[in-house]
This record gives C-alpha cells, sequence and structure tokens, in this order.
C-alpha cells in the first residue's frame, strides 16, 4: 500500500482520500495545480478590479505580480473577487445609498469566499475608500493571517495652467448649479484631473484608509500613501507575497496586531494628517468585527486634544499626495509621532512599531513638520455633544486659523439635499441661517445616501461658506473641507434623534472650543414634539438596501451588520 505523508497543520488541508481532499484535488487539477502541490498553504488575493471606475482598473497587474511572488515563497494564491464601490460611479444610484451599503458587501464577500474555503491566509488590495475598511473588517471578523497592500493613488492634472485633480472637479459641480461657475470651465477640468489609475489624491477617505492601515500595523511599513503602478508600489506587492506566507507559518493574525493601542496609533495618525472624518465609523466598524473593546469617537475626543496638525495634504492644506510621499511618507508621519505612539504595538512585520520605526527619517520638514512647528495645534477633527447631538456630531475643521470656531443662528430645515440646493438657488437660504440637512443617516439614508456633501459644495459655490453652518446626520466626503459642518449627527433622525425634532427658526449654537452643539429647545418642548413626531418614509428602498436598513447597528457601532463570527466553528473537519 503507497504510504501518504500527513497534511500540514494547515486548515486548508484534509486527510488524504477525504470527500474534501478529492473533491478539492480534482477541482484544482483542472485549474493547473498538481497534486503534489495540494498540501502547500493557500493564500487568498482579495480582489476588487473593476472597468466602471479608474481606482481599480489597475488591480488585475498588481494581482498577476502577487501571484508570482506567493507561489516563488511556496504557497497556492487564489484570487478571489469583491463589490468595487466608487463614490464617483457607484454613488449615481439611489442618492450614494450603495456606498456605505458596499462596505459590508465587501466584508461578507471575503467571508463567503475565504472561510467558505478554509484558505489559510489573505492579502487585500486596498484602493477606493469603501474597500479597505470592508477588507479589514473581513480581516479581524476571520482572525486569519492577513496583510493590506496599498495600491496606491492616482496622478493629477492641469487645466489652464493650475493643478486639478477630482476634488476640484466635485466641489466646482456644484459652482455650476449655483451659477458660480461656467459649465465649460467644468467640462475642462473633467478631462483633465486625472491621468492615470489609483484613488483620489488628495487625504481624502482613501488615503487617510491606507494611512489607517500602516497606522494599525496591518500594511508593510512605508507602504502609504504611494503613487499607483510605481516601481516602489511593486516593491511592496513582492514584499507582501513573501511576507504572507511567512505569517501563515508563524500564525500571525489580525487579532495578535488590532488591539486598543493599534487604534489609539491610527487615530493619532488621522488627527496628525488632518484625514478624513469618515475613518472614525470605519475604524469603530473593524474594531467591532474583532471584538477589540475600544471606543473610536472617545479616542478622537482624547487625542484630539493632544495631536497637533502635521500634514497638511490638499484639502486641509495646498501640499499634494506625492510631496508627501516623497517626505517620508505615513512611515515619516509615525515617526514625528513616536513619542505620543503605543510603540509597543505589533504590526504584519512580526515586529512591533517601535522598531518599524528605528532609522527612518523626515527629508522634508516643511511637509511633514515636527512636533514642536505644527501647521496647527487646534484638532483638525472635533467632536461635538449636545442637546440635539447626545452621542456625537463631527466637524472637519483642518488647519486654517480664520475658520470660524463659534456660529449661532436659525434654524432652516430639510429632509432631502435636493430641497436645500433649490432653497439656495432662490435665496431662501441666507446668512447667518444653520441649514439643517437630516434623514440622510445609516438607516434614513439608507447607508448614509442623501448627498450631504453636494449641499456642503452649493453652499460655498453660492458664496455662503462663511456665513452659515450646516448640520446633517449624513456623511461627507474625505474631500471635504469647506465652512463649518456638523456631520454625522447621532443619533440620527430617521430613528428619532434630536436632529429630527428640530423646527424652522430655532435657535442653533455651535461651540468648537466648549466642544457643544444645542438647540434652545426645552426638555418639555423636546418631549412634546417627540410625541407628534412620526418617521418619513425611506428615500430608497427594496433589494440590498432594505437588507442594509433593516440590520444595520447604529454609528457609536460602527455601523455593522451583524456580530462577529464565531470563529471557534470554524474549520472543522470531517469524520
Amino acid at each position: 500500500m503507497t504510504e501518504h505523508p500527513m497534511p500540514k497543520k494547515l486548515r486548508s488541508n484534509f486527510p488524504y482520500g477525504s470527500y474534501l481532499w478529492a473533491v478539492r484535488a480534482a477541482q484544482w487539477r483542472a485549474l493547473g495545480i498538481d497534486e503534489s502541490e495540494l498540501e502547500k498553504p493557500k493564500i487568498a488575493i482579495v480582489n476588487s478590479s473593476s472597468n466602471l471606475a479608474i481606482c481599480f482598473s489597475h488591480l488585475d497587474g498588481i494581482a498577476n505580480a502577487l501571484k508570482q511572488s506567493i507561489r516563488d515563497a511556496g504557497a497556492l494564491p487564489f484570487e478571489i473577487r469583491t463589490a468595487a464601490p466608487s463614490d464617483f460611479i457607484t454613488g449615481a444610484g439611489a442618492g450614494g445609498a450603495y456606498m456605505l451599503a458596499a462596505r459590508d458587501l465587501i466584508t461578507n464577500d471575503i467571508e463567503v469566499a475565504v472561510e467558505g474555503a478554509q484558505l489559510d491566509g489573505m492579502i487585500c488590495l486596498a484602493s477606493c475608500d469603501k474597500t479597505v475598511p470592508g477588507q479589514l473588517m473581513a480581516a479581524a471578523r476571520l482572525n486569519i493571517p492577513t496583510l493590506v497592500v496599498v495600491c496606491g493613488y492616482q496622478p493629477s492634472g492641469e487645466y489652464n495652467g493650475k493643478h486639478v485633480d477630482i476634488e476640484d472637479v466635485f466641489i466646482s459641480s456644484m459652482h455650476v448649479v449655483t451659477g458660480k461657475l461656467p459649465v465649460e470651465e467644468l467640462a475642462g477640468m473633467a478631462r483633465n484631473a486625472i491621468k492615470g489609475p489609483g484613488v483620489c489624491s488628495g487625504m481624502g477617505t482613501a488615503n487617510s484608509m491606507h494611512l489607517v492601515c500602516e497606522a494599525l500595523g496591518m500594511a508593510l511599513p512605508g507602504s502609504a500613501p504611494i503613487a499607483a503602478n510605481s516601481r516602489q508600489m511593486f516593491d511592496f506587492v513582492h514584499q507582501a507575497g513573501q511576507r504572507i506566507v511567512e505569517m501563515v507559518e508563524e500564525d500571525l493574525k489580525p487579532r495578535d496586531i488590532l488591539t486598543p493601542e493599534a487604534f489609539a496609533n491610527a487615530v493619532a495618525t488621522i488627527l496628525a494628517a488632518g484625514g478624513s472624518v469618515n475613518t472614525i465609523k470605519h475604524m469603530q466598524a473593524v474594531a467591532a468585527e474583532g471584538g477589540v473593546d475600544v471606543d473610536v469617537y472617545q479616542l478622537f475626543r482624547d487625542l484630539g486634544k493632544q495631536v497637533p496638525v502635521l500634514v497638511g495634504v490638499r484639502p486641509v492644506g495646498e501640499h499634494s499626495i506625492e510631496q508627501m510621499e516623497a517626505a517620508g511618507g505615513g512611515r515619516g508621519l509615525l515617526k514625528r509621532l513616536e513619542p505620543l505612539l503605543h510603540g509597543d504595538a505589533l504590526t504584519v512585520t512580526g515586529k512591533t512599531l517601535t522598531q518599524n520605526l528605528h532609522g527612518v527619517i523626515v527629508s522634508d520638514d516643511a511637509v511633514i513638520r515636527p512636533l514642536d512647528n505644527p501647521f496647527a495645534t487646534q484638532p483638525a477633527i472635533v467632536m461635538l455633544r449636545g442637546n440635539i447631538a447626545p452621542q456625537a456630531g463631527i466637524v472637519k475643521y483642518g488647519i486654517d486659523p480664520q475658520k470660524m470656531r463659534r456660529f449661532e443662528g436659525p434654524a432652516i430645515c430639510f429632509e432631502r439635499s435636493a430641497d436645500a440646493i433649490e432653497a439656495l438657488q432662490d435665496g431662501r437660504i441666507q446668512p447667518g441661517h444653520v441649514v439643517v440637512m437630516r434623514g440622510a443617516g445609516v438607516r434614513g439614508g439608507p447607508a448614509m445616501g442623501g448627498g450631504a456633501s453636494k449641499v456642503v459644495f452649493a453652499i460655498d459655490g453660492a458664496g455662503l461658506g462663511d456665513h452659515v453652518a450646516m448640520l446633517t446626520d449624513g456623511h461627507l466626503s474625505g474631500l471635504v473641507c469647506k465652512g463649518l459642518v456638523v456631520a454625522e449627527v447621532a443619533p440620527e433622525a430617521a430613528v428619532g434623534g434630536p436632529l429630527a425634532l428640530v423646527e424652522d427658526g430655532d435657535i442653533v449654537t455651535i461651540d468648537l472650543d466648549l466642544n457643544t452643539l444645542d438647540a434652545n429647545i426645552s426638555e418639555t418642548e423636546m418631549q412634546a414634539r417627540r410625541a407628534r413626531w412620526r418617521p418619513l418614509a425611506p428615500q430608497f428602498g427594496g433589494g440590498w438596501l432594505d437588507i442594509y436598513r433593516n440590520n444595520v447597528s447604529s454609528m457609536e457601532h460602527g455601523a455593522v451588520l451583524i456580530k462577529p463570527l464565531d470563529i471557534s466553528r470554524s474549520g472543522e473537519q470531517p469524520q
């Protein structure tokens, strides 16, 4: 009788001659995988490639290079696909509601493919902003060795002798709506804004989440931000293919890395970079999926008092993402922050953050500033609370010292972004108003669809950016840093949060020094309004959006859909 060696202790390996061994051997042989390779580690390459959006158009080339690197390291690569949401493409339907809802769909796509096949590890190709948290959430949920590869930012262009990027196009589109800009000017910008693949080139949500990956310890040090398809990016791709196989051998898992200290490091990094406010809910969602006992919202409150702004990349400042990369990138920023960080936090290298930062030098003090010479000492992201935001309200303040820090005025309320924009066009929104745009939260939108960012840019286009304030329970594009806008007010209006009870004429006060958001509504009046309040009919629904609306948790829990996977039940071997 022929002797067969015992399989390695990998969850992807099943006893020789068993049902699962036999059917997998048959399937994979037909794919060109020899039976002699079946006991190798099996690595998922999580790819959101799509021809719908430039953000994802280069990922197949990265996946191919990664496959070779994984094979060279002695493992088997298996490419899997997920949804590929892009704000500027997928955001067209249902008022943008598919965008945030896609984040959790990506997480579940990954679970079905990777957990169902019992693969041993995975590399996630991080691109546009919702793919990154979706991948990190899956890593935390499945808790198998995982490494994130940052797939880079797109090159921007010039128009009429000036820099132009997708942020400029987005803002200018709403300036056309309000009559501030000729449509042909917008068309010229759109023709020149993007010169190649990758994510938006500013410090929007995508590049902010790429920084989060490195600060959490889930990406190789020095890999964010990085130019898409550059030689440096492909160097990291090669290293990642080698490293993920070592991580499987070491059994180094996400929950070894995703500790409360790691989240504190990531929060400090976003504060220092003036990053996207969307990182807050995304990090909270990752923590929820990994069962990490950490309140990301409170971390932003606490660390906001300690962490100065050291980077001024557009839209917060005037530097480019290319300048930040050249000056030292995320690793350079972490080096500047090192005295404020938890240096003993473990990373995907198997080393601590402190070990990874040894010998790192920042090459341009004007781009990544030292702690004693920051762009701003006031926090770039301010967390508010008050009688109309008992859980939270978030302001992207940026680094402009002239920006308003206190505003008081009468509310003018809208349930739809189109109504607010119409009010701007016909002059009903006046200087001194506090524009309230509600019903755009995770349930009301649902999934924060509703166009809050369009209203912000329309206000700017109407020349009212310095003369009105805005409140919304919706979210803002990571490219938004205009005016005094309080976003993600929670609890949201759709579930009866106090924002739903604000009426036209109520005096609203926003104070960034006191961190408060209040309306002059007595508790008695609040109760009376609550008694007669009725929820509005959903703006959009059916299909996946109803599944999302009916299952999504609140913002303070990261707006996740389900309880964390019970990983103790996974990998059961057949009898």
